[in-house]
C-alpha cells in the first residue's frame, strides 16, 4: 500500500512540474508513453514516476 501512495505522489509531482523536468530528461525515458487520441495527447510517464518514487524513498529513508 505504501508504495501505491509513492507512486501516486511521483505521478502529482510529475505532472505539476513537467516543464521542469523536461529540462532535465524526465518525461522522455523508455517507458514514458505520450498517447494521441482524438486531437489530443495524453502523457503517460511510468518510467519517470518510478524514478522519482525511488528518490522519494531514499529520501524519506535517510530522514
Amino acid at each position: 500500500m505504501r508504495w501505491l501512495i509513492v507512486f501516486f505522489l511521483a505521478l502529482l509531482l510529475f505532472g505539476g512540474l513537467r516543464g521542469v523536468l523536461l529540462k532535465l530528461g524526465l518525461g522522455r525515458l523508455p517507458g514514458d508513453f505520450t498517447l494521441r487520441f482524438a486531437g489530443r495527447e495524453f502523457h503517460v510517464p511510468l518510467a519517470s514516476s518510478l524514478v522519482l518514487s525511488f528518490l522519494a524513498m531514499l529520501l524519506a529513508h535517510w530522514f
